[in-house]
């Protein structure tokens, strides 16, 4: 699963159709909000991270029979073929499908969508890298184009303490490996996620990483501990310490200060204390000032502390 849960709602077109089939919770990051979602996969064969609750109520990962996906296809193409520009394959780690069945479904949806533009999945860089080189290239000429991959932290004491299941160089070498085939890669920092005792450490890390990487576009998240989770626990039991607003937007200046690659900042999600937006590095002083004017207002201005229930 990639990064904070990111949305919880039916799909954009509808499942007003009986033969569209939705098995367990269905998530998308806002940038798909207008896109078609058709379930190629359940659940996240990880399944481990300490801060994600999405699937930890027993839902098992599978992959869905290519079958199916194409009669949800063939349904969906009926009521919105010429209006589908975007198509997302849930769930939260669908390049961990069989490479031949994922550019299966992709080289049909390009047929049966004339006006497609884009095919994006959710994949973890451990999984990235179990795909190789000549099979994320086959997934690229496929049709698939964009994956979302949940870095979280490029400090690997982090990495290991909330069980992402990559260490810092697998995120370098998956987004090297991903850019090399023709994929565009959308990486995930949640900010804090080192607590008060690595912020700086993990601000510092993860710049580095993302350097490396070069994604095409960086997303932000705050961490906000989620029901159901260990590191709700921890913070709890005292033994998480979480950032306050100043703190999370220090550590969001020393992040975006030594980001080296060009890449674009997004910071659309609502966990997050500013929208803090740009291109780097031609928007790096605008985007600092902006964190600057902020760290001038009161903490009691921002959004208070709360516990995520989806």
């Amino acid at each position: 699963m990639t990064s904070v849960v990111e949305a919880v709602r039916e799909p954009p077109y509808g499942n007003r159709h009986r033969s569209m089939r939705y098995d367990g919770p269905i998530y998308r990051p806002p940038s798909e909000a207008d896109s078609l979602l058709v379930q190629a996969t359940v659940g996240c064969p990880h399944n481990l991270c300490t801060f994600c609750m999405v699937y930890k109520d027993g839902v098992k990962f599978k992959v869905r029979p290519v079958s199916e996906i194409k009669a949800d296809l063939i349904e969906a193409e009926a009521s919105y073929g010429r209006r589908v520009r975007t198509l997302f394959f849930p769930a939260g780690n669908t390049i961990a499908m069989p490479a031949a069945a994922l550019a299966e479904i992709c080289r049909y949806s390009y047929v049966i969508f004339p006006r497609l533009e884009r095919i994006t999945v959710y994949g973890s860089s451990q999984y990235i890298l179990r795909k190789g080189p000549d099979q994320l290239k086959t997934l690229a000429q496929a049709g698939l184009g964009r994956i979302h991959v949940g870095v979280e932290s490029g400090d690997d004491v982090i990495l290991t303490r909330i069980k992402k299941g990559a260490t810092a160089h697998d995120h370098i070498r998956a987004g090297r490996m991903a850019r090399a085939a023709g994929l565009d890669l959308n990486a995930y920092v949640i900010l804090g996620i080192g607590g008060q005792d690595r912020s700086e450490t993990h601000a510092r890390e993860t710049a580095r990483v993302i350097s490396e990487m070069q994604p095409a576009v960086v997303r932000l998240r705050t961490f906000v501990p989620k029901i159901n989770t260990p590191l709700l626990a921890d913070v709890q039991a005292g033994r998480f310490k979480m950032l306050s607003p100043h703190q999370a937007l220090t550590e969001t200046m020393a992040l975006l200060a030594h980001i080296t690659t060009p890449t674009q900042v997004a910071s659309d999600h609502y966990t997050n204390y500013l929208d803090v937006a740009g291109r780097l590095p031609e928007d790096r002083d605008a985007m600092l000032e902006a964190l600057r004017r902020a760290l001038k207002r009161d903490e009691s201005a921002f959004r208070p502390f709360f516990i995520g229930v989806q």
